[in-house]
């Protein structure tokens, strides 16, 4: 992936501490423009610590966050937005109550004057534009006047994944895409994946389901208690690998390698 190309995110010794834990400890990674990279590790490895600090929730005690080959100070959620950098968590933060469109343009509503004096919402607008970005990435929803609350799961991921590319992600960060997904949505999610990085965007996946993640990363990164204790191009591994660097090879039995 890499080629002469340069890191679109590059972390380096991202140290996060809790008092006296380290949550964090040195790690080091990158993601280039179009890689899916899975981020993968046991229950307490620092996994959503470390996309915390990338996505502005948490600063970083110690260490440096490049993106596109500059410097960054990250100190918000908006400062990652700002940047491209969009984080989808498992709640996908989506409005129940509210239609299709008006869950992608959630705070950032069209507007226009009408009798050229009362701004009321442009509803015909943000209809049409997220008809655009959903055909864009192959997604259907019959009807973008449906509630949220009348959507399937993934379709619902759907929704979250088309309102972060139309505001212009470069970076799209998935907790636990496919968690709640039965098999048939998490296929139509993990083909979403494969088009974004078709696109040039650059996705990061937290996944306890290695079977997913092994069919649309490129590149895994393994932390194990904090450090990050492997990292693997996809084709050049397999689960048991992973797996005996999660749990540490110290702890395997039989042959796995460590």
């Amino acid at each position: 992936m890499e080629g002469e190309r340069r890191p679109l995110l590059e972390v380096r010794n991202i140290v996060k501490r809790f008092g006296g834990l380290v949550a964090v400890n040195r790690v080091s990674m990158e993601v280039y423009p179009g890689e899916v990279v899975g981020l993968l590790g046991d229950n307490g490895a620092g996994k959503s610590t470390l996309i915390k600090v990338i996505s502005g929730v948490y600063r970083p005690d110690e260490g440096q966050i490049f993106f596109e080959g500059r410097e960054v100070r990250i100190t918000s959620p908006m400062d990652a937005i700002r940047l491209g950098i969009e984080t989808i968590y498992q709640d996908l933060a989506l409005a129940e109550n509210l239609n299709v469109y008006s869950n992608i343009f959630l705070g950032r509503e069209k507007l226009k004057k009408l009798f050229n004096l009362i701004p009321v919402l442009d509803h015909e607008y943000m209809m049409q534009e997220s008809r655009k970005v959903l055909d864009r990435l192959g997604i259907e929803i019959p009807s973008l006047r449906n509630k949220i609350k009348t959507l399937s799961g993934g379709q619902r991921q759907s929704v979250a994944i088309s309102r972060s590319i139309y505001w212009n992600a470069k970076l799209l960060i998935m907790d636990e895409p496919t968690a709640a997904l039965g098999v048939t949505e998490q296929r139509k999610v993990l083909n979403l994946v494969k088009t974004l990085s078709a696109q040039g965007v650059a996705i990061i996946i937290i996944s306890h389901q290695l079977y997913d993640v092994f069919q649309v990363a490129h590149r895994l990164v393994v932390l194990r208690r904090g450090e990050k204790v492997g990292e693997r191009l996809t084709h050049e591994t397999n689960p048991d690998e992973i797996v005996s660097l999660m749990v540490g090879a110290e702890l395997v039995e039989g042959g796995r390698r460590g």
